[in-house]
């Protein structure tokens, strides 16, 4: 894979720290705006991008950029996605998607027409340990009851608080909570359990944006419990609950550094599948695969993963207007 990035954000910097990591995986390009080029430019220094532009299409038309990996703020995927799709890119599109399950449709067919691959970019739904909680779930059925929580008080929070509304908490951007960090606590949920009969946000709404949340998702036979908030601070712990025994493990719902299974016998086991530290490499690792050998199959899967839980996403909106 030959990777094109737009954008220059936290998210950029995080991912770079483990791209070397990444086998079959060439950083080609960066682009962002001419405001920050001095930020891609020192980032092409320290980790060997090969070309800097000021200029996403310019970018989306460089021939050694197979795949674009689009990590700009929420409000602009669609058209950045759309414009590397049109220039006969895969596109790795930051979480979440897009604003709509119509947006998604589209890319999608745009995708297809053109022969490309487009994915979104979700930390846990391709780590080890995610994939073997699923595995696990039969050894403590039937479940009744899921409790996934997602609390990390923001860096931007006391700005916020100021007046300084960062992307993240702007309305008008597709930010907010249930956004930002309840999308893992939804992936999860849905990976684990497929799409909900009802949905229902209860948020917490300062300044016209829910700065932290709880949803509820109603299945026929359990009920989740999903937390998020970045006006708190804890050490969250998330369970999965059945009549055998539970399944929990502590921290981000989008890292999963460990789990425990507690059987109603009083045996605990604690497990740890991950290969990477970092919890971006993994998809990143099936991303190179997906698109380097066209497993059209397996993005197709993703893709209605995804669809599944913008659906649930557009359902959470709706509960609350």
């Amino acid at each position: 894979m030959k990777l094109g990035i737009i954008g220059s954000g936290k998210i950029v910097h995080d991912f770079l720290t483990t791209a070397a990591k990444i086998k079959n995986l060439e950083l080609a390009a960066i682009s962002t705006t001419k405001r920050s080029r001095h930020i891609a430019e020192d980032l092409a220094k320290q980790y060997g991008i090969k070309e800097v532009f000021a200029d996403n299409n310019q970018l989306c038309n460089d021939d050694n950029v197979d795949t674009v990996y689009v990590a700009v703020p929420n409000f602009l995927h669609y058209d950045v996605v759309k414009t590397a799709l049109l220039a006969g890119k895969n596109v790795i599109c930051e979480k979440p998607y897009v604003e709509t399950v119509a947006q998604a449709q589209e890319l999608k067919k745009i995708a297809d027409d053109h022969n490309v691959i487009i994915v979104e970019a979700i930390t846990n739904i391709h780590l080890p340990n995610y994939k073997e909680i699923k595995r696990k779930l039969t050894k403590i059925a039937p479940i009744h009851i899921i409790s996934l929580n997602y609390t990390q008080y923001s860096s931007r929070y006391d700005d916020f608080l100021q007046g300084k509304i960062a992307p993240v908490f702007d309305p008008a951007k597709d930010g907010g909570t249930l956004m930002d960090l309840n999308i893992y606590n939804i992936h999860l949920a849905v990976g684990l359990f497929g799409k909900p009969e009802k949905v229902q946000y209860y948020p917490v709404i300062q300044q016209h944006i829910d700065t932290s949340g709880i949803l509820n998702l109603v299945y026929p036979d359990k009920q989740a419990v999903l937390i998020a908030s970045k006006d708190s601070y804890t050490t969250p712990r998330s369970f999965i609950e059945g009549e055998k025994g539970t399944i929990y493990f502590d921290g981000s719902t989008g890292v999963i550094k460990n789990f425990t299974i507690e059987r109603r016998n009083g045996e605990n086991s604690e497990f740890n599948f991950n290969q990477f530290d970092h919890r971006m490499a993994s998809e990143f690792t099936d991303f190179v695969k997906i698109i380097d050998n066209h497993d059209t199959v397996e993005a197709d899967k993703l893709y209605d993963h995804s669809v599944a839980v913008m659906a649930v996403l557009a359902q959470a909106k709706e509960s609350v207007k």
